[in-house]
């Protein structure tokens, strides 16, 4: 089975790629983020002719996420169980799934904005929502969550730690929540860069950043030993990220045997 992560920054914009991408590549699972359009703007005619089913989280022109299948998709979940709200809204961040027998969410983390902001402290409180999800759902059968967690986990998936000093994504803070997700009993499956040293996942749009693979790895894989077990490759496919067009993220492959 082949279970993917991307971040395609408004699926909208991103349809003609997103369809050839699905046929090419053989994935099977797909999780989703950043959909920026409404439940009822997402484009399942299109890919139920490709062969997949969709669990949806989306309201507007902002987050949403969703999981596409095309081995099955049953026990779907909309929403963060137990996440918080933010200014009073429950932001579409999260859906879950079971895809031939494998349990994956579909997940984009607050990106917290700045140290000391609300959205900082609702970012942390997110993350604790989604230590619990972990602690209730990874049992025996394969389990992962899957997508933008917003979060460089070691100042080796930033391509300048300096630059970043004092900046979100890699606090101290940050990086205490993705341990206590990790020590809910998960591991982080680090994927192979393809290309350079570092498999970084994002790289922003300004400032030639791609061509000068001026990257960060925040688009992550977490599994449970199942999960883990039934991992037999993991690579980030840089190649989508090239063009006109592109996502500002690439898309994470994971291959499982099960």
């Amino acid at each position: 089975m082949r279970i993917a992560t991307w971040n395609v920054n408004s699926i909208t914009a991103r349809l003609p790629r997103l369809l050839a991408w699905l046929e090419s590549s053989g994935t099977d699972v797909l999780c989703l983020q950043e959909l920026k359009c409404a439940a009822e703007a997402f484009p399942a005619e299109p890919l139920r002719e490709l062969g997949y089913e969709a669990a949806v989280n989306a309201t507007g022109r902002w987050n949403g996420v969703a999981v596409l299948s095309r081995v099955g998709l049953a026990e779907p979940v909309t929403g963060l169980p137990g996440g918080p709200a933010y200014e009073g809204v429950t932001e579409p961040r999260a859906v879950g799934a079971t895809c031939g027998g494998v349990r994956v969410w579909s997940v984009y983390v607050p990106n917290g904005r700045e140290v000391g902001h609300p959205h900082f402290e609702y970012k942390l409180q997110w993350f604790a929502a989604l230590r619990e999800l972990a602690v209730r759902e990874s049992g025996e059968r394969p389990f992962a969550i899957l997508g933008d967690y917003n979060v460089a986990p070691a100042d080796e998936d930033v391509f300048d730690p300096a630059l970043f000093e004092g900046a979100t994504h890699v606090t101290p803070a940050e990086r205490a929540a993705l341990a206590e997700l990790r020590a809910a009993g998960l591991a982080d499956v680090v994927p192979r860069p393809l290309k350079y040293d570092h498999p970084y996942t994002y790289w922003d749009y300004r400032q030639l950043c791609f061509p000068k693979n001026k990257g960060m790895r925040i688009d992550l894989v977490y599994g449970n030993p199942a999960f883990e077990a039934a991992v037999r490759d993991a690579y980030v496919d840089r190649e989508e990220r090239k063009g006109k067009g592109a996502s500002d993220h690439a898309p994470v492959v994971v291959d499982l045997e099960v």
